[in-house]
Protein backbone atom coordinates (compact mmCIF):
# COMPACT_ATOMS: atom_id res chain seq x y z
CA UNK A 1 0.00 0.00 0.00
CA UNK A 2 1.06 2.89 -0.82
CA UNK A 3 2.18 5.87 1.90
CA UNK A 4 -0.01 8.64 2.33
CA UNK A 5 1.05 12.16 2.07
CA UNK A 6 1.37 13.73 5.14
CA UNK A 7 1.06 17.19 5.43
CA UNK A 8 2.04 19.77 8.59
CA UNK A 9 0.15 22.40 9.73
CA UNK A 10 2.12 25.24 11.91
CA UNK A 11 0.13 28.53 12.84
CA UNK A 12 2.10 31.40 13.31
CA UNK A 13 1.48 31.50 16.76
CA UNK A 14 2.53 28.38 18.39
CA UNK A 15 -0.62 26.94 18.97
CA UNK A 16 -2.05 23.17 18.34
CA UNK A 17 -3.86 22.92 14.95
CA UNK A 18 -7.21 21.36 15.27
CA UNK A 19 -8.83 20.71 11.67
CA UNK A 20 -12.28 20.49 11.23
CA UNK A 21 -13.35 18.87 7.67
CA UNK A 22 -17.03 20.50 6.93
CA UNK A 23 -18.35 23.51 5.70
CA UNK A 24 -18.13 27.26 7.48
CA UNK A 25 -21.41 29.47 6.15
CA UNK A 26 -23.92 31.69 7.33
CA UNK A 27 -26.64 29.18 5.48
CA UNK A 28 -26.92 26.09 6.57
CA UNK A 29 -26.36 23.94 9.77
CA UNK A 30 -23.04 22.35 9.47
CA UNK A 31 -21.53 26.13 7.70
CA UNK A 32 -23.35 27.19 11.26
CA UNK A 33 -21.50 24.67 12.88
CA UNK A 34 -18.27 25.53 11.43
CA UNK A 35 -18.49 28.85 11.54
CA UNK A 36 -19.29 29.10 15.66
CA UNK A 37 -16.48 26.36 16.02
CA UNK A 38 -13.76 28.57 14.08
CA UNK A 39 -15.18 31.98 16.31
CA UNK A 40 -14.88 29.95 19.70
CA UNK A 41 -11.78 28.22 18.96
CA UNK A 42 -10.14 31.86 16.97
CA UNK A 43 -8.68 33.39 20.56
CA UNK A 44 -8.34 30.04 22.38
CA UNK A 45 -4.59 29.59 24.19
CA UNK A 46 -3.99 26.24 23.09
CA UNK A 47 -5.82 25.46 19.83
CA UNK A 48 -5.88 27.24 16.51
CA UNK A 49 -9.27 26.07 14.32
CA UNK A 50 -7.89 25.21 10.86
CA UNK A 51 -10.81 24.91 7.99
CA UNK A 52 -9.91 22.11 5.49
CA UNK A 53 -13.21 22.46 3.47
CA UNK A 54 -12.77 26.10 1.37
CA UNK A 55 -15.08 29.07 2.27
CA UNK A 56 -15.17 32.96 1.04
CA UNK A 57 -17.00 35.98 1.19
CA UNK A 58 -19.41 34.79 -0.40
CA UNK A 59 -20.65 32.25 2.60
CA UNK A 60 -20.72 34.88 5.30
CA UNK A 61 -22.52 37.48 6.26
CA UNK A 62 -21.16 39.02 9.79
CA UNK A 63 -20.67 41.79 11.80
CA UNK A 64 -17.12 43.27 11.38
CA UNK A 65 -15.80 41.68 14.32
CA UNK A 66 -16.51 38.12 13.46
CA UNK A 67 -15.51 38.92 10.60
CA UNK A 68 -11.97 39.97 11.32
CA UNK A 69 -11.80 36.75 13.82
CA UNK A 70 -12.80 34.45 10.69
CA UNK A 71 -10.28 36.08 8.21
CA UNK A 72 -7.86 34.81 10.74
CA UNK A 73 -8.89 31.75 10.77
CA UNK A 74 -9.16 31.84 6.23
CA UNK A 75 -6.30 32.65 6.07
CA UNK A 76 -3.99 29.90 8.11
CA UNK A 77 -6.74 27.16 6.21
CA UNK A 78 -5.88 28.85 2.89
CA UNK A 79 -2.62 27.45 3.10
CA UNK A 80 -3.86 24.12 3.90
CA UNK A 81 -6.59 24.76 0.87
CA UNK A 82 -3.21 25.05 -1.69
CA UNK A 83 -1.44 22.09 -0.24
CA UNK A 84 -4.40 20.26 -1.22
CA UNK A 85 -5.20 21.32 -4.35
CA UNK A 86 -1.51 20.60 -5.12
CA UNK A 87 -1.97 16.98 -4.46
CA UNK A 88 -2.45 14.45 -7.23
CA UNK A 89 -3.22 11.80 -4.59
CA UNK A 90 -7.04 11.56 -3.97
CA UNK A 91 -6.32 10.96 0.13
CA UNK A 92 -3.93 12.54 2.51
CA UNK A 93 -3.01 12.47 6.48
CA UNK A 94 -2.88 16.01 8.67
CA UNK A 95 -0.04 16.26 10.62
CA UNK A 96 -2.60 17.54 13.40
CA UNK A 97 -6.15 15.89 15.05
CA UNK A 98 -8.45 16.07 12.20
CA UNK A 99 -12.58 16.27 13.27
CA UNK A 100 -14.31 15.52 10.03
CA UNK A 101 -17.81 15.30 9.30
CA UNK A 102 -19.56 12.11 8.89
CA UNK A 103 -22.73 11.69 6.51
CA UNK A 104 -25.45 8.89 5.86
CA UNK A 105 -23.80 5.23 6.78
CA UNK A 106 -20.83 7.38 7.88
CA UNK A 107 -19.55 8.67 4.76
CA UNK A 108 -16.73 11.22 5.80
CA UNK A 109 -16.79 14.49 3.52
CA UNK A 110 -14.06 15.47 1.27
CA UNK A 111 -11.99 18.33 1.94
CA UNK A 112 -10.24 21.09 -0.45
CA UNK A 113 -9.35 19.59 -3.95
CA UNK A 114 -12.05 16.79 -3.21
CA UNK A 115 -9.62 15.01 -1.15
CA UNK A 116 -10.08 12.79 1.79
CA UNK A 117 -8.34 13.13 5.03
CA UNK A 118 -7.20 11.05 7.97
CA UNK A 119 -5.52 12.90 10.99
CA UNK A 120 -2.95 12.04 13.97
CA UNK A 121 -5.82 11.11 15.48
CA UNK A 122 -9.20 11.31 13.55
CA UNK A 123 -12.54 12.25 15.40
CA UNK A 124 -15.93 11.73 13.83
CA UNK A 125 -18.39 14.08 14.04
CA UNK A 126 -22.04 13.11 12.86
CA UNK A 127 -25.80 14.10 12.66
CA UNK A 128 -27.02 10.99 10.88
CA UNK A 129 -30.82 10.32 10.34
CA UNK A 130 -30.97 6.87 9.62
CA UNK A 131 -31.09 4.05 12.38
CA UNK A 132 -29.42 1.01 10.61
CA UNK A 133 -25.41 1.33 9.41
CA UNK A 134 -24.77 -1.19 6.90
CA UNK A 135 -21.58 -3.43 7.63
CA UNK A 136 -19.03 -1.14 5.46
CA UNK A 137 -20.77 1.31 7.72
CA UNK A 138 -19.81 -0.10 11.16
CA UNK A 139 -16.11 -1.04 9.29
CA UNK A 140 -15.87 2.81 8.37
CA UNK A 141 -16.52 3.79 12.18
CA UNK A 142 -13.24 1.98 13.00
CA UNK A 143 -11.01 4.47 11.37
CA UNK A 144 -11.93 6.70 14.18
CA UNK A 145 -10.50 7.08 17.05
CA UNK A 146 -13.93 8.71 18.76
CA UNK A 147 -17.19 9.81 17.02
CA UNK A 148 -19.49 12.53 18.24
CA UNK A 149 -22.89 12.65 18.07
CA UNK A 150 -25.05 15.71 17.65
CA UNK A 151 -27.62 13.89 19.68
CA UNK A 152 -28.58 11.76 22.58
CA UNK A 153 -30.41 9.65 20.14
CA UNK A 154 -27.42 9.93 17.60
CA UNK A 155 -25.30 7.95 20.28
CA UNK A 156 -27.82 5.35 21.19
CA UNK A 157 -28.16 4.47 17.32
CA UNK A 158 -24.37 4.26 16.63
CA UNK A 159 -24.48 2.43 19.98
CA UNK A 160 -27.24 -0.23 18.64
CA UNK A 161 -24.79 -0.78 15.57
CA UNK A 162 -22.21 -2.00 17.53
CA UNK A 163 -20.02 1.26 17.69
CA UNK A 164 -19.05 2.13 21.35
CA UNK A 165 -16.32 4.96 21.09
CA UNK A 166 -18.72 7.30 20.88
CA UNK A 167 -20.02 10.33 23.25
CA UNK A 168 -22.53 13.29 23.03
CA UNK A 169 -22.00 16.75 22.10
CA UNK A 170 -25.03 19.08 21.56
CA UNK A 171 -24.29 22.11 19.01
CA UNK A 172 -24.19 25.46 20.84
CA UNK A 173 -26.24 28.88 20.29
CA UNK A 174 -24.48 32.56 20.11
CA UNK A 175 -26.79 33.83 23.02
CA UNK A 176 -25.53 37.33 21.78
CA UNK A 177 -27.73 37.18 18.69
CA UNK A 178 -30.72 34.46 19.78
CA UNK A 179 -32.03 35.90 23.49
CA UNK A 180 -35.27 37.29 24.48
CA UNK A 181 -35.90 40.63 23.01
CA UNK A 182 -38.89 43.31 22.13
CA UNK A 183 -40.71 42.25 18.57
CA UNK A 184 -40.99 45.33 16.48
CA UNK A 185 -44.87 44.98 16.65
CA UNK A 186 -45.49 45.04 13.01
CA UNK A 187 -47.76 42.16 13.00
CA UNK A 188 -49.43 42.86 16.12
CA UNK A 189 -52.85 41.95 14.51
CA UNK A 190 -51.74 38.90 13.36
CA UNK A 191 -50.68 35.74 14.94
CA UNK A 192 -47.76 34.55 13.71
CA UNK A 193 -46.64 31.05 13.39
CA UNK A 194 -42.99 30.32 12.40
CA UNK A 195 -41.34 27.63 10.81
CA UNK A 196 -37.58 26.38 9.54
CA UNK A 197 -36.03 24.18 7.47
CA UNK A 198 -35.40 23.38 4.16
CA UNK A 199 -37.95 21.80 2.68
CA UNK A 200 -37.71 18.09 2.31
CA UNK A 201 -40.25 15.09 4.14
CA UNK A 202 -37.95 14.90 7.01
CA UNK A 203 -38.54 18.42 8.07
CA UNK A 204 -42.64 17.90 8.09
CA UNK A 205 -43.53 21.64 6.39
CA UNK A 206 -46.27 18.81 4.87
CA UNK A 207 -47.54 19.08 8.37
CA UNK A 208 -47.17 22.41 8.71
CA UNK A 209 -49.31 23.28 6.54
CA UNK A 210 -51.91 20.91 6.73
CA UNK A 211 -52.41 22.06 10.34
CA UNK A 212 -52.13 25.90 9.34
CA UNK A 213 -54.74 25.47 6.58
CA UNK A 214 -57.29 24.45 9.08
CA UNK A 215 -56.00 26.77 12.03
CA UNK A 216 -55.96 30.31 9.50
CA UNK A 217 -59.65 28.94 8.95
CA UNK A 218 -60.41 29.70 12.18
CA UNK A 219 -58.58 32.52 12.67
CA UNK A 220 -57.75 34.93 9.93
CA UNK A 221 -55.42 36.52 11.50
CA UNK A 222 -52.96 33.99 11.19
CA UNK A 223 -49.74 34.17 9.69
CA UNK A 224 -47.63 31.53 8.30
CA UNK A 225 -43.64 32.80 8.31
CA UNK A 226 -41.11 30.16 6.52
CA UNK A 227 -37.40 30.21 6.38
CA UNK A 228 -37.55 27.46 4.28
CA UNK A 229 -35.04 28.42 1.68
CA UNK A 230 -31.55 26.29 0.94
CA UNK A 231 -28.05 27.00 -0.64
CA UNK A 232 -28.42 24.26 -3.01
CA UNK A 233 -31.02 23.82 -5.84
CA UNK A 234 -32.11 20.63 -4.32
CA UNK A 235 -35.68 18.95 -4.68
CA UNK A 236 -37.23 16.10 -2.23
CA UNK A 237 -38.18 14.05 -4.91
CA UNK A 238 -39.65 11.37 -2.91
CA UNK A 239 -41.82 14.12 -0.84
CA UNK A 240 -44.60 14.78 -2.92
CA UNK A 241 -45.79 11.23 -3.27
CA UNK A 242 -45.38 10.33 0.65
CA UNK A 243 -47.18 13.29 1.81
CA UNK A 244 -49.92 13.66 -0.53
CA UNK A 245 -49.32 17.19 -1.47
CA UNK A 246 -48.66 19.26 -4.49
CA UNK A 247 -45.02 18.76 -5.49
CA UNK A 248 -42.50 21.38 -5.06
CA UNK A 249 -41.01 23.81 -8.32
CA UNK A 250 -38.46 25.86 -9.58
CA UNK A 251 -38.77 29.68 -9.40
CA UNK A 252 -37.11 31.41 -12.52
CA UNK A 253 -33.63 31.15 -10.68
CA UNK A 254 -33.79 27.73 -10.29
CA UNK A 255 -34.50 27.32 -6.48
CA UNK A 256 -37.67 25.70 -4.67
CA UNK A 257 -39.89 28.03 -5.02
CA UNK A 258 -40.64 27.42 -1.26
CA UNK A 259 -44.00 30.17 -1.43
CA UNK A 260 -45.77 28.87 -4.67
CA UNK A 261 -45.65 25.35 -3.09
CA UNK A 262 -47.24 26.55 0.63
CA UNK A 263 -49.74 28.24 -1.77
CA UNK A 264 -50.43 25.53 -4.41
CA UNK A 265 -51.08 23.06 -0.97
CA UNK A 266 -53.61 25.66 0.62
CA UNK A 267 -52.00 28.42 2.25
CA UNK A 268 -53.63 31.74 1.33
CA UNK A 269 -50.99 34.09 -0.21
CA UNK A 270 -52.42 37.19 1.82
CA UNK A 271 -51.58 34.62 5.11
CA UNK A 272 -47.90 33.90 4.11
CA UNK A 273 -44.53 35.34 4.11
CA UNK A 274 -41.96 33.23 2.35
CA UNK A 275 -38.41 34.24 3.28
CA UNK A 276 -35.20 33.64 0.55
CA UNK A 277 -31.89 33.39 1.54
CA UNK A 278 -31.43 34.98 5.23
CA UNK A 279 -27.95 35.30 6.61
CA UNK A 280 -28.21 33.24 10.47
CA UNK A 281 -27.24 36.68 11.93
CA UNK A 282 -30.50 37.91 10.82
CA UNK A 283 -32.69 35.43 11.90
CA UNK A 284 -33.24 36.78 15.45
CA UNK A 285 -35.16 39.44 14.11
CA UNK A 286 -37.09 36.98 11.90
CA UNK A 287 -37.90 34.89 15.08
CA UNK A 288 -38.93 37.60 17.26
CA UNK A 289 -41.74 38.45 15.61
CA UNK A 290 -43.55 34.77 16.26
CA UNK A 291 -46.28 34.12 18.36
CA UNK A 292 -45.14 30.39 18.39
CA UNK A 293 -42.65 28.09 16.39
CA UNK A 294 -43.65 25.16 14.98
CA UNK A 295 -41.25 22.02 14.46
CA UNK A 296 -43.19 18.49 13.58
CA UNK A 297 -40.57 17.47 12.55
CA UNK A 298 -39.59 13.36 11.46
CA UNK A 299 -36.27 13.42 12.43
CA UNK A 300 -33.64 15.26 13.23
CA UNK A 301 -30.05 13.72 13.98
CA UNK A 302 -28.73 16.60 16.16
CA UNK A 303 -30.93 19.07 18.22
CA UNK A 304 -32.45 21.22 15.09
CA UNK A 305 -30.04 24.46 15.49
CA UNK A 306 -32.94 26.65 14.40
CA UNK A 307 -35.49 25.21 17.12
CA UNK A 308 -33.15 26.09 19.56
CA UNK A 309 -32.42 29.39 18.34
CA UNK A 310 -36.34 29.99 18.79
CA UNK A 311 -36.12 28.76 22.21
CA UNK A 312 -32.90 30.69 23.28
CA UNK A 313 -35.27 33.68 21.83
CA UNK A 314 -38.06 33.01 23.75
CA UNK A 315 -40.22 32.09 21.32
CA UNK A 316 -43.08 29.09 22.31
CA UNK A 317 -41.80 26.34 20.51
CA UNK A 318 -43.86 23.45 19.63
CA UNK A 319 -41.12 20.28 18.69
CA UNK A 320 -42.40 16.77 17.94
CA UNK A 321 -41.07 14.30 20.64
CA UNK A 322 -38.80 11.93 18.83
CA UNK A 323 -34.96 11.56 17.64
CA UNK A 324 -33.16 14.71 18.49
CA UNK A 325 -35.68 16.64 19.64
CA UNK A 326 -35.53 14.74 22.58
CA UNK A 327 -32.84 16.22 24.06
CA UNK A 328 -34.95 19.56 24.11
CA UNK A 329 -37.70 18.48 25.69
CA UNK A 330 -35.28 16.73 28.61
CA UNK A 331 -37.93 19.56 30.86
CA UNK A 332 -41.58 19.22 30.07
CA UNK A 333 -42.09 22.66 30.48
CA UNK A 334 -39.66 24.42 28.04
CA UNK A 335 -41.56 23.61 25.21
CA UNK A 336 -44.68 22.14 24.11
CA UNK A 337 -44.60 18.79 22.84
CA UNK A 338 -46.39 16.48 20.40
CA UNK A 339 -46.74 13.20 21.94
CA UNK A 340 -48.92 11.25 19.45
CA UNK A 341 -45.80 10.17 17.17
CA UNK A 342 -47.25 7.54 15.17
CA UNK A 343 -45.08 5.49 12.24
CA UNK A 344 -43.30 7.66 9.67
CA UNK A 345 -43.02 6.04 6.33
CA UNK A 346 -41.54 7.33 2.46
CA UNK A 347 -40.72 6.04 -0.10
CA UNK A 348 -36.58 6.75 -0.67
CA UNK A 349 -36.06 7.00 3.25
CA UNK A 350 -35.14 4.98 6.31
CA UNK A 351 -37.51 5.80 8.52
CA UNK A 352 -36.88 3.43 11.69
CA UNK A 353 -37.41 5.46 14.75
CA UNK A 354 -38.56 8.62 12.94
CA UNK A 355 -42.32 9.79 14.17
CA UNK A 356 -44.89 11.17 12.20
CA UNK A 357 -47.08 14.30 14.21
CA UNK A 358 -50.25 13.68 14.08
CA UNK A 359 -52.10 17.06 12.57
CA UNK A 360 -55.20 17.35 15.17
CA UNK A 361 -52.47 17.70 17.73
CA UNK A 362 -50.44 20.10 16.00
CA UNK A 363 -53.86 22.17 15.86
CA UNK A 364 -54.60 21.46 19.80
CA UNK A 365 -50.95 23.16 20.25
CA UNK A 366 -51.58 25.82 18.16
CA UNK A 367 -54.85 26.69 19.41
CA UNK A 368 -53.39 26.11 23.03
CA UNK A 369 -50.84 29.17 22.73
CA UNK A 370 -53.37 31.33 20.66
CA UNK A 371 -55.92 31.14 23.94
CA UNK A 372 -53.24 32.08 26.47
CA UNK A 373 -50.51 34.29 25.31
CA UNK A 374 -49.42 34.41 29.00
CA UNK A 375 -49.10 31.15 29.85
CA UNK A 376 -47.39 30.69 26.34
CA UNK A 377 -44.42 33.84 27.11
CA UNK A 378 -43.90 31.82 29.95
CA UNK A 379 -43.27 28.32 28.43
CA UNK A 380 -41.31 30.72 26.31
CA UNK A 381 -39.20 32.29 28.84
CA UNK A 382 -38.56 28.74 31.03
CA UNK A 383 -37.24 27.72 27.12
CA UNK A 384 -34.78 30.60 26.94
CA UNK A 385 -33.47 29.59 30.12
CA UNK A 386 -33.07 26.44 29.44
CA UNK A 387 -31.41 26.71 25.91
CA UNK A 388 -29.06 29.68 27.47
CA UNK A 389 -26.17 27.90 28.64
CA UNK A 390 -25.58 26.38 25.47
CA UNK A 391 -23.41 28.93 24.43
CA UNK A 392 -21.31 27.84 21.40
CA UNK A 393 -18.48 28.22 23.82
CA UNK A 394 -19.44 25.91 25.98
CA UNK A 395 -20.27 23.07 24.02
CA UNK A 396 -16.35 23.66 21.89
CA UNK A 397 -15.21 23.22 25.65
CA UNK A 398 -17.37 19.96 25.78
CA UNK A 399 -16.25 18.49 22.60
CA UNK A 400 -12.46 19.90 23.38
CA UNK A 401 -12.92 17.68 26.61
CA UNK A 402 -14.22 14.60 25.22
CA UNK A 403 -11.34 14.32 22.66
CA UNK A 404 -8.06 15.72 24.07
CA UNK A 405 -7.53 12.15 25.95
CA UNK A 406 -6.83 10.85 22.21
CA UNK A 407 -4.99 13.93 21.96
CA UNK A 408 -1.15 13.20 21.29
Amino acid sequence: MTALPVLSINPPDGRQPLVFAWGVSSFFGWGLYGLNLAISLANHPVFSPVAAMEFGPGDLVLDPLREHLIQTVGGLSAELWASLAALPQPEARIDAPLLIGLGKDLHAVTAAGGKFLTGQPSIGVTFIEHSTLSDVGRQRADQFALIVAGSSWNESVLRANGIVATTTVLQGIDTSLFHPAPSTGRFRDRFVVFSGGKLEYRKGQDLVVKAFRTFQQRHPEALLLTAWHTPWQWHDPYMAAGTNTVPASSDADGWVDTAGWAIANGVPPHALIALGKVPNIAMPHVMREANVALFPNRCEGGTNLVAMECMACGIPTILSANTGHLDLLAREDVAYRLDRQGTASCEGYETQDWGESDVEEILEKLETVWRDRQVAASVGQRGAAFIAPMTWERQTALLLRAIEPLLP
